[in-house]
């Protein structure tokens, strides 16, 4: 392989590390805008080689289809579900233990904890009611990350724009509306960096 491949390669792979960690894995035809492909074909044959290296996962059936691949070194660590958290209007927030969930982390040494979702207003991004969103507590984000945020004590999960004026708690979804916050009511509970779905059921969370 040729030298300007590789180094193509680890900065694709970069990219979508950092667009994976912020909470939206990139579309192959995002990739292709961000690197100037002339074919989509040429940013889909990279993701592949990608993943055939090992250095990403395939999620088959989604368009933003990629996440990080588990690493022997990943610690798993019991993580708390924290109660349920709005996809949709706001609802008063509850940190009511529901249980833990055995996860291997990317970074164990952070503040982990499970919400899990009602509502619909972020299906766009592939978050459904019952999903649980592993969150990692933080008091910033980077513009555009999906974030549970707390406003006047009522608590949601969306996508947060920043701006210069004001702060911003977007759906994905057309059907709901933002929410526009111009004062310091707002506060960031985490960011939300993984989530899980169970196709056959919710499984006993007492073992």
């Amino acid at each position: 392989m040729r030298a300007g491949t590789i180094h193509l390669r680890k900065r694709i792979l970069t990219y979508v590390k950092k667009r994976i960690l912020e909470g939206r894995s990139p579309t192959i035809r995002e990739v292709q805008s961000a690197f100037g492909f002339a074919a989509v074909e040429s940013a889909r044959q990279h993701l592949k080689a990608l993943v055939e290296s090992g250095e990403l996962h395939q999620l088959s059936g989604q368009s933003r289809g990629y996440s990080l691949p588990y690493h022997h070194n990943f610690k798993r660590c019991a993580v708390p579900i924290l109660g349920v958290v709005q996809a949709g209007q706001l609802t008063t927030a509850l940190e009511d233990p529901d249980g833990f969930l055995e996860l291997p982390l990317r970074q164990p040494q952070d503040d982990h904890f499970l919400l899990r979702v009602e509502g619909e207003s972020m299906i766009g991004s592939g978050i459904c009611p019952g999903d649980l969103l592993l969150v990692r507590r933080a008091s910033v984000a980077q513009n555009g990350s999906i974030v549970v945020a707390l406003v006047d004590d009522e608590a949601t999960v969306k996508r947060i724009e920043i701006t210069s004026k004001s702060i911003k708690l977007n759906p994905d979804n057309p059907n709901f509306e933002s929410i526009e916050i111009n004062n310091n009511s707002l506060i960031l509970l985490g960011v939300v960096i993984e989530v899980h779905r169970y196709l056959e059921g919710v499984p006993s969370l007492d073992g």
